[in-house]
Parts: C-alpha cells; structure tokens; sequence
C-alpha cells in the first residue's frame, strides 16, 4: 500500500508537470505542440548553433537560396528556395543566382533582396560571427550586381556548392536590417522568411513560433507551433501519452520504440506514428590529444582496442543505426570502407597500455551530455574501458553546458554526434582539419586536434574530377584513421514520434535539420 501510495504520487507530479506546459488553445487556432529532449536553447542564430533542437527550430524560421525538398536530405533533390534559377561557368568558379521578387521578411522587415543574401553569405564565411566558416574558404567574392541577382566567385571549384547556400546551416538568409538592428539580440529573436514566424522565447521552458502569412508559398496550415524544453524521457512521454503533446522526440533506442509503439492515444485521438529517419547523427568518440596520455598514440589505440563497437549497436538496437565503417559517415559522397584497423582486443590493449608505461592503468576526465541519446551509451562505454584499465570519471551535464565545456578543451574524450550535408568533405573540414581544431581562430569541431590529412582536405576542394576528388578523401579518411584521431562507432537516425492527426503534409524520406518536415503544408486535425 505504501509504494501503492507513492507511485500515485508521483504520477500526479508527473501530471501536474504536464499541465504546467499547457497553452491557452483558442478553438479557431491550430496549435502543434511539440516536445524536444532539450534543457534549453542558447541561440537561434543559424550561422551560429550547430546544436540539433536548434537546428530544427531554424529549419522552420529561414530559408536559403536553395533548399532541400521538405522531408528530403537527398542532395540530387535539392531544388530553388529564394532562387528561382541558376547558372554556373564551364569551369566551376562562378555561380549566379536569380532570386524571387516579393519575398518578404518577418516583422515588417521588408523584401528579401541580393544584398541580404550577400551580406548573409559573408556573414557565414567569417569566424567571428560564424560556427561555419571553414566551409566558405574557398569563397572569394559574393555580390549583388542588382537587387535580384548574386553572383558567387569561387577561389577553386567546391564539391557540391549547392549545399553551401541551401537552408541548411551557414546557407540560411538572415535579415541585414534586423541583425544590425538587434545586433546580439537577434540570437533569441531572430528574422527569417521561412514558413514561421518567432514570437516568444521563454528561458528553459519553451519557443513559440506563429504561421508567417505572407510566405510565398502560402501561409501554413497550422497557425502556431509551440517548441518546449522537456528533457525528462518520462514526463515527455507522459505529456505525450495523455494528449498533451502532438510531436515527441523519442529515445534513439530500440527498446523505446518498441514500447512507443503500444502507446494508446487518448480518447478521440488516431493512433501514435513512430518515425524513424535519417540522416543520422553520426556517433564518434574524439580522442583528444593535447590531454595526456593522449598524446601517446599506443594509449589511443589501447582505448580504441577497449571499446567494442557491436556491443554499442546490440545495446541501442540495429534497427536504428548503422556501423560505420570511416571516419565519415555512412552513405556521404566520398565515404570509404577503410576496415577496423584497430579491432576490438582487450587483451591487446591491456599489453599496449604497459607498453606505454601505464601497467596499473589510466584515469581520464570526460565531459557528458545527460540526454538520454548521449548519457546511456558512455556509460556503456566506460564499462568497456574499465575491463582494460581506462578509468573514465565522468562529469555530467545538461547539454548546452556540454556543448560550452567541450569547446574549452576540458574533456579528454568527447563523445560526439552529428549530421552534416552529405559528402566527405563537409565531415573531414569540420573535425579533422587543422583549422577546425579547438582553440584555433575558425575552431568549429575538431576536438582531437588532428591535423594527419589536412593537405589532401585541402586539395580535394580543388581537383577537377569527382574522381580525383574521391582518391583523396580515400588518402585522408586512411591517414586519419590510422593516426587515432577518434573512434568511429555509429551512425544513429532520428526517432520521433507523433499524433496520427498530424499530417507533415509531404513523405519523409530524411530530413537535414534532424526534425520532422513542418511546413506550409503540415496540418493537424482537430
């Protein structure tokens, strides 16, 4: 009777957390009320979150000059968005773009012009105001040679320049006037001319977003969205369950998806979908070398030989990830199936730690995230390396502070996911390349401070031919790998789950941005 007592305690508690999120629903608006994992967001200025809840609140506020279709990350799909036509020289270094007449900014931010796109453009090409602008070195000029045309002149021709300036990252177009208006306020209250329009951002609770009814192609179906912080996997579940909640994040876990799947919606209410999608985020574990034993590279491979990469894909579950077989991800233009150069061997690596002078083991301190897609699986991890000797002392926490934390050089291993535009370069820039590497002026995410292919990363960007291009990436993706720059473990998709009244309107096949397509077409029945 008395654990009777508090399980139905806890139970209202859980509920009365779930009314708390609750909205005035007005009967002639329709509200799509989504919950996210995150604690909290830190920005919602494009050019700068890399972080996925961000991400897809963005995908929903701007544009770019191309797009990828809703519901597609196909890159041979990728179609106009603010451009409605383009054309690029015989030899790859100039690009130019027509653009749309009468696209309109939110809040009464006027038409979107060239001069917009050049100043968004270079604002993504320069360090201090982007996350992304490694990815724009090869840009030389962009400009405006009237209010309806860009013209983009390359230093060397770009693999896929197509994904550069698609609404995807630093391809998204920002107001000039807001952003030099609101300067660091624009992070929380940004400007776009997507679908929807921001309204209301409130700290750890939740972002609200209104139909932008001047969207050029056509004001959305659903009149409000309402974006909220639950990053309990119960209470989520529970707003969810009981009607709160039309749209969750799901746990990246086969075991919640199966129970998900029983879920019974409340009265009145269609069946619960679950939606299982890529890209997935790829899932690697950065061994950083400037933290000592790192340094050696017999210790980085003794922590590679300790961790067994099946045993993480048993833990999760096959159906949502896929091993990978490089240090980019599976299925990017340029991926190449180098082998596991450093299998799993515990008996290897307890002989390569005393070799290195570390017979009674090591003791490293490691930064976690505590969502429930992170969390889990480094504590699986730190099992795998205890049996060899590797202790891992782990300090976790929520994950806009991870995110800071492993920016400062302060984790020895940091344990990593993310999707990127498709083709290897995207990948190899971003976390191998010098540039990329903490603490450097253009740092973006190179948290093992590799720098073993950094010259043939840099002349794939140039070679004429796909070809060409890919014998490099081969060379690089080979040379990274054998230097122990990190770990790759898996590539794990994105598992949502939502109300069978909500509709996105198109087929999801993938989705870039790591949500669900919601867009003018999207819609909600009551």
């Amino acid at each position: 009777m008395k654990h009777s007592k508090y399980v139905t305690a806890g139970r209202a508690f859980l509920l009365s957390a779930c009314i708390a999120f609750t909205v005035p629903v007005f009967s002639q608006e329709s509200i799509l009320r989504i919950g996210s994992d995150a604690t909290d967001i830190t920005t919602l200025d494009p050019h700068r979150t890399a972080v996925s809840d961000e991400k897809g609140l963005i995908s929903m506020i701007f544009g770019g000059l191309v797009r990828f279709p809703a519901g597609s990350a196909d890159p041979e799909k990728i179609e106009g968005d603010l451009a409605e036509s383009w054309q690029t020289s015989s030899d790859g270094l100039t690009w130019v773009f027509k653009l749309r007449r009468g696209v309109q900014f939110h809040r009464n931010y006027g038409e979107v012009n060239a001069e917009d796109v050049v100043y968004s453009l270079t604002r993504a090409a320069d360090p201090k105001r982007s996350s992304f602008s490694s990815t724009f070195e090869q840009f030389k000029e962009v400009s405006a040679p009237d209010l309806y045309t860009v013209r983009i002149q390359l230093k060397t021709p770009v693999p896929s320049l197509l994904g550069l300036v698609a609404n995807y990252h630093g391809g998204m177009i920002v107001s000039r006037k807001a952003d030099q208006e609101l300067k660091e306020a624009f992070k929380l209250k940004p400007v776009g001319f997507g679908p929807f329009e921001f309204v209301e951002y409130q700290k750890q609770r939740e972002v609200v977003l209104k139909a932008n009814e001047t969207y050029f192609r056509g004001k959305p179906k659903i009149d409000r969205v309402v974006f909220r912080f639950i990053p309990s996997e119960v209470i989520r579940g529970l707003a969810f369950a009981t009607g709160e909640l039309d749209l969750v994040a799901g746990q990246r876990d086969q075991r919640w998806v199966q129970r998900a799947r029983l879920w019974t919606p409340p009265k009145d209410q269609s069946p619960v979908k679950i939606d299982v999608f890529g890209p997935g985020e790829f899932r690697t574990l950065m061994l950083n070398r400037r933290i000592k034993p790192l340094d050696d590279p017999r210790v980085r491979e003794a922590v590679a030989r300790a961790v067994d990469v099946q045993e993480l894909i048993k833990f999760i579950g096959a159906d949502i990830v896929k091993a990978g077989r490089s240090v980019v991800p599976p299925g990017y233009a340029g991926e190449t199936d180098v082998g596991p150069k450093f299998p799993y061997d515990t008996v290897k690596a307890k002989a390569l730690l005393a070799e290195a002078g570390h017979a009674n083991g090591i003791n490293l301190k490691v930064v976690v995230s505590s969502t429930p897609s992170q969390l889990p699986v480094m504590e699986v991890v730190q099992k795998q390396l205890k049996r060899v000797g590797i202790n891992l002392t782990m300090e976790v926490v929520e994950h806009a502070t991870y995110h800071s934390l492993i920016r400062k050089d302060l984790s020895a291993i940091v344990f990593y996911g993310a999707a990127r535009f498709p083709v290897a370069d995207s990948y190899l820039t971003e976390f191998y390349h010098s540039r990329s590497e903490i603490g450097s002026p253009t740092q973006v995410t190179n948290f093992s401070h590799c720098a073993a292919a950094d010259r043939e990363i840099d002349a794939a960007r140039s070679s004429p031919t796909a070809t060409a291009r890919n014998a490099l990436w081969r060379v690089a993706q080979v040379k990274i790998n054998a230097d122990l720059c990190s770990i790759p473990l898996f590539d794990l998709q994105q598992v949502w789950a939502r109300r069978g009244a909500l509709d996105y309107g198109v087929p999801l096949e993938g989705a870039m941005n790591l949500i669900p397509p919601i867009n003018e077409k999207s819609s909600l029945r009551k």
